[in-house]
Parts: C-alpha cells; sequence; structure tokens
C-alpha cells in the first residue's frame, strides 16, 4: 500500500465504534467548575479522533484538539499541514502553517501540492479538521467575509486549504463557539461545502469526499440527519440545556429524541491540554495559537 497504515475499516466505522466506547473511558472525571467551556469543548473535539487515522488540520481550535488527541488517546493519528508537514508532533501549538514547529518533529516535509495532489484528492485523508467563523444547517463553512462580498464588514482570514478538504477528506469535523453570530441561517459566503441545500444535493458536485459528520461546540455536539442532513443536537456538555443551545442557534435547531450528556474531561485530558497551552505561551512570549 503506498498510504500511511491506518488499520481496518472505514473512519465512520472506526469513530462510531470509538463514540459507543462512551468517548473514552472516562476515569478521573472533574467537576464542571473545574474546567472551563473552551476546556470541554476541545476534549469533546479530541475525542472524535481514533488512533491511527490520518488527520489534515486546520490552524486554531482545531490544532489544539488534534494534539491533545495525540498527546493522550491516539499517539498514533497521524497529522498532516497544509504548509506540507507530514506527521507533525508539535510541542507547541503552531501559530499557523507555516510555524516551523510542524517541520521540527515531523516524518516528511513534501510540497503542497504533493499534500493536496497525493494525499488529500487520492483519498488518503481519512478526516478533516476544520473551523468556521459560520456555519448553516447544512454543516457549510464561510471563513470568507461578513456581509456583502463586495463590501464586507469583516473580512477573515479567507479559504486557505479548507473548500479542498471539506471537499475531499473521508470525513470533516467542525470545531467553533455557539453563538448566533456563528450559526446563521444563511451565510454570507460559501467558503466550503457541507451538504449544500442538504438531502443528496452535495453528491450533484461530484465530491470523493463524504462531508462533515459533526459539529463541536462549547454547548454541545451536533450530527447530520442521515436523511436531510440537517444539523442536529445530540448531546449536551454538563450542566448546558436544550434552550441554551437553541437561543444560541440562527434557525430553529432540530433535537435528537434522548440527547445525551458528554462526559466530563478527565483529569489527565485536562492536564495534558493546560501543559501543552502553558507550554504554547511561553513560548510565543505570551501570545497564544
Amino acid at each position: 500500500m503506498e498510504q500511511h497504515a491506518i488499520g481496518v475499516g472505514t473512519v465512520t466505522d472506526r469513530l462510531s465504534s470509538y463514540r459507543q466506547r462512551g468517548s473514552i473511558a472516562l476515569t478521573g472525571t472533574v467537576e464542571r467548575d473545574s474546567y472551563t467551556t473552551d476546556e470541554m469543548m476541545t476534549v469533546a473535539a479530541s475525542r472524535e479522533l481514533r488512533d491511527g487515522v490520518v488527520c489534515f488540520v486546520g490552524i486554531g481550535l482545531p490544532s489544539e484538539a488534534a494534539n491533545l488527541a495525540r498527546a493522550t488517546h491516539a499517539p498514533d493519528c497521524f497529522l498532516v499541514y497544509e504548509s506540507g508537514t507530514l506527521g507533525a508532533k508539535p510541542d507547541v501549538l503552531p501559530l499557523s502553517i507555516g510555524d516551523g514547529v510542524l517541520a521540527e518533529h515531523a516524518d516528511s516535509v513534501v510540497s503542497v501540492p504533493e499534500v493536496f495532489n497525493y494525499w488529500l484528492q487520492a483519498g488518503r485523508v481519512d478526516v478533516g479538521f476544520l473551523g468556521a467563523a459560520q456555519i448553516d444547517r447544512f454543516g457549510n463553512i464561510n471563513t470568507t467575509v461578513i456581509g456583502p462580498y463586495d463590501d464586507p464588514k469583516v473580512r477573515l482570514p479567507g479559504a486557505g486549504g479548507a473548500p479542498e478538504i471539506a471537499a475531499s477528506a473521508k470525513e470533516v469535523i467542525v470545531m467553533l463557539r455557539h453563538s448566533p453570530r456563528a450559526f446563521v441561517e444563511e451565510l454570507s459566503f460559501v467558503t466550503s461545502v457541507g451538504y449544500r441545500h442538504g438531502g443528496d444535493s452535495r453528491k450533484e458536485l461530484g465530491y470523493s469526499g463524504n462531508g462533515p459528520s459533526v459539529i463541536i461546540t462549547d454547548l454541545g455536539v451536533l450530527r447530520p440527519d442521515p436523511e436531510t442532513k440537517e444539523f442536529t443536537l445530540t448531546a449536551l456538555h454538563p450542566g448546558r440545556t436544550v434552550d441554551e443551545a437553541s437561543e444560541a442557534t440562527g434557525w430553529d435547531l432540530k433535537v435528537s429524541d434522548g440527547v445525551e450528556t458528554t462526559g466530563a474531561p478527565t483529569d489527565e485530558e485536562l492536564r495534558v491540554l493546560r501543559e501543552l497551552r502553558e507550554r504554547t505561551e511561553r513560548a510565543r512570549g505570551g501570545q497564544r495559537a
């Protein structure tokens, strides 16, 4: 096999079986007032990554969650960054895709065309891990502008490799804070396609990837309806309510029957995450990645 060895079974099977284990054997969990909402979100997102998967990682929140996974339950998670680093193992969080810390301990550094053509578009990436400024009910993402494109209120960082990741990765995990400004009825601009207009409309574009499998927020977890592809609230983080999630959503949020409660972070997860953040801040002179 040319591609990185990642074990047997589809990513969907592996992620599904992993969730059925209760998102890790939660030993040593801590009380809600002992961790922040961002820490809960990062831990919940990290648990979505199974050991051995090839993961194409975005900068920011996704990078933090992916590196937490690699440092805890998924040491063989193979991290790929857009700049060409394969098997990246940063000891601090990168500030950008061009941060030298990504290359320092990577298995290999290749050209950007090779990352996209050989790895991503050829189907060698199991999971794409993305952030977003705005997202709609079908998992379409905006990271381009807020307001009219020609005269925006805010110009965002832009697309980068996100459209290709959203199109070609076998699965996509999206991570962002839950608010009406982020979860909107209509995007100002579609940067990266999720399930397009819902139903089978994504298939009309001919993308090889299956689309987003989960959205992780600081309130809970949303997964797509199998038929409509509309994202539905399936789990809440400890102490959060359906009303909170509904009020933070710019559309009429659908809620699954029997909403689950996310397992609280363990002592080990919090220790590793906080040490990662502290190392990063020391290395950056107080500047957060």
